[in-house]
């Protein structure tokens, strides 16, 4: 039986969830600069399928690394870690 990869997760904030079972998770991660040896913060975006669509926007979301599941998605939401106020 063959054992799958360790896939990629990431927590973020989701920023919108107009469309039908998919939202849009904001990650933010801190890199530090080369020369300057200063934190900046860097965004990524994410499109990330979302099957019973009970995400809001504003929660706090864990994304797993998945096959495509179309043009844009290669994500989905496995849990909602904290819910928006």
């Amino acid at each position: 039986m063959k054992t799958r990869g360790m896939r990629r997760q990431l927590v973020g904030t989701v920023v919108s969830n107009k469309m039908e079972q998919t939202v849009v998770v904001l990650v933010e991660r801190q890199v530090k600069h080369r020369m300057y040896h200063k934190y900046i913060q860097r965004r990524s975006k994410f499109a990330a399928h979302d099957h019973e669509n009970v995400c809001q926007i504003g929660d706090k979301v864990l994304i797993t690394e998945s096959r495509p599941l179309s043009k844009t998605k290669k994500w989905r939401v496995s849990a909602i870690v904290e819910k928006a106020v």
